[in-house]
């Protein structure tokens, strides 16, 4: 399944997210991966941030992500740099998008 989010980076914080986003723990992606994600690309369109996941099951994943201790600690760190808070209850940041139109 693909699914699509909408973030917001902090105006004052756009290069030490993408710096971070540079140096994503390796831990962290081989957990990813693990928990079902194939692709996950971030667009960043001034404080907008686009993500596109492809992934066996978006709930699953979450649900296996939020048990790791390296995520949790990623999540602190992002959550110092976005407005938008990953907030993985229903109808947080972490809700995805609806699909309007597919090709």
């Amino acid at each position: 399944m693909r699914v699509a989010l909408h973030t917001k980076v902090r105006a004052d914080c756009i290069e030490e997210y993408e710096a971070a986003h540079r140096a994503v723990p390796a831990e962290l992606t081989k957990a990813i991966r693990a928990a079902g994600a194939t692709q996950w690309t971030i667009w960043r369109s001034g404080t907008d941030l686009f993500h596109v996941i492809d992934v066996d099951g978006y709930e699953g994943m979450i649900t296996e992500l939020g048990r790791l201790p390296v995520n949790a600690a990623w999540q602190t760190r992002m959550a110092g740099l976005v407005e938008v808070a990953h907030d993985y209850s229903a109808g947080g940041a972490d809700t995805p998008l609806p699909v309007v139109w597919e090709l």
